[in-house]
């Protein structure tokens, strides 16, 4: 080697070798190996020993090119490998909780002849490799790294992982678990499924809000008014959804914040609202159809709607909202996404609020199954009997007002993985269709606005019912208590 070299030690877990290339007209890449991450780096002169060594790091003659460019004088190149560094926001884990740091005096990127770091002979079971890096600026609320995957390539031959990158930084190599990854054609063949289902439900809720304006003369019925107030919601969750990784793709933290907290805040204020239907409906159920609570409908908006808002500013406040990686089989096919980048976070908030809401609205379920069973039983002391079709359409929609078919996220562990994930994302996706077909078939005019029109000529009354709730049925169990009586 032509230059001199030093061995450097800046503080504890942090070690590294500094090599100065005396003759600017000798550039010749340079190799830096070592066994374990107790063992110094050496400057490795023959490459054919490279192999000798677990890790190594070669830095090309084109990055020292571009030194001499930058106007470095005596072209140098600094390694550094630091151990135990803090973890990001997303706790990723660290292959032997390494991390290194190529520094030239200079901003070097953009090479065609990269720099190599090679990892050989280390265990990851069980794990997929993935090369990152991290420019060493952290936000000024935030000290943790940020890791990313740009500008670095990843080879990985059996035990052999390979980052070839293009730029000088902080690099590391993130190990996601297998059971969070995806292949890429699965995740491919997920967006079309996503893109198209919300595409359509977004068209579909939008003709069932202007449905409801336009029928609507006067006054609509609380169940109809409340299934709206769903539509609105899941609306809004699946427009902030469809655009979500464009945000990302802007890479714009603010923005991505943003984009974050208001796809949060619609999707809690969405499961905020399968729980009021629920309750609704099991009101309707107990109290015969009549509910005599004095401003009803308002008690129940402003706690569905604002009690997810104060969740997500507290959740903002603590900056925990930011770009996401959904990692797949070949890390070129990683996609970005604005979301929650704190797992304990998301599990406490979203999954544990989900399963309370799931219990009670899949209660609900069972309790109006049971109920439409015994209308068919008793259907000599009941006014109507529905035919086979319409009970089909109004369990659907029962199910997508209760947003039942989102339990199939607990089932998506193990071999059932995959097959809960397609039917999870195809039954939501296209949640807002069925629930068009649902409003479509169930909504009709009241029978008592005829009568208004044709006895007044002031009059032009017309409520819109919503057959959601015991409105327009008789309540089974009234007479099967009159049955026993007898």
């Amino acid at each position: 080697m032509n230059g001199t070299s030093a061995e450097l030690s800046v503080g504890k877990g942090i070690e590294g070798i500094i090599v100065k290339k005396t003759d600017p007209e000798q550039l010749d890449q340079v190799s830096f190996a070592y066994r374990d991450p107790q063992e110094s780096l050496k400057i490795i002169e023959d490459s054919g020993t490279l192999e000798t060594f677990s890790r190594s790091v070669t830095v090309s003659q084109e990055a020292f090119q571009k030194a001499v460019s930058s106007n470095i004088t005596v072209p140098f190149a600094v390694v550094l490998r630091i151990l135990n560094i803090s973890q990001d926001e997303n706790n990723s884990t660290l292959l032997g909780n390494e991390v290194l740091a190529i520094d030239m005096g200079a901003e070097i990127k953009n090479l065609t002849d990269t720099i190599d770091i090679n990892f050989k002979q280390l265990a990851f079971n069980k794990q997929i490799p993935s090369c990152h890096s991290w420019n060493g600026n952290a936000k000024p609320t935030r000290s943790k790294p940020n890791w990313t995957d740009e500008g670095c390539e990843t080879i990985v031959n059996g035990s052999h992982i390979k980052c070839r990158c293009s730029h000088l930084t902080f690099f590391a190599i993130l190990m996601t678990p297998i059971n969070e990854t995806i292949s890429s054609s699965d995740l491919n063949i997920l967006t079309i499924i996503t893109q198209a289902g919300c595409g359509l439900s977004i068209f579909f809720l939008g003709i069932i809000l202007f449905m409801y304006c336009l029928i609507r003369k006067t006054k609509a019925s609380t169940s109809t008014q409340i299934l709206i107030h769903l539509v609105c919601a899941l609306f809004l969750l699946n427009f902030t959804f469809v655009i979500n990784h464009f945000v990302a793709k802007l890479n714009s933290d603010v923005g991505c914040e943003i984009m974050a907290a208001v796809m949060h805040y619609s999707m809690l204020a969405t499961f905020s609202w399968f729980a009021a239907q629920s309750f609704h409906l099991c009101l309707q159920l107990y109290r015969g159809g009549n509910i005599a609570i004095k401003r009803y409908l308002l008690k129940v908006s402003v706690t569905t709607w604002i009690l997810p808002s104060i969740v997500v500013i507290i959740i903002g406040s603590l900056k925990k909202y930011g770009k996401q990686t959904i990692y797949t089989d070949n890390p070129a096919n990683d996609v970005a996404m604005c979301w929650i980048n704190d797992n304990n976070i998301h599990y406490i908030v979203n999954v544990g609020y989900y399963a309370v809401v799931f219990l009670f609205t899949f209660t609900t379920v069972v309790i109006m199954l049971s109920w439409l069973f015994c209308m068919k039983r008793s259907k000599a002391a009941n006014q109507q009997e529905t035919g086979s079709g319409r009970k089909i359409v109004i369990i659907l929609g029962l199910c997508c007002q209760l947003g039942v078919t989102w339990g199939f996220a607990f089932f998506a562990y193990g071999s059932f993985r995959m097959i809960a994930t397609y039917i999870f994302t195809i039954l939501n996706s296209f949640q807002g269709f069925f629930l068009f077909i649902y409003y479509y078939k169930t909504t009709r005019v009241g029978p008592g606005s005829a009568k208004a029109k044709g006895n007044s000529g002031s009059s032009n009354t017309s409520i819109s019912t919503l057959k959601t709730g015991l409105e327009c049925v008789v309540n089974p169990y009234v007479n099967f208590d009159k049955q026993k009586d007898t």
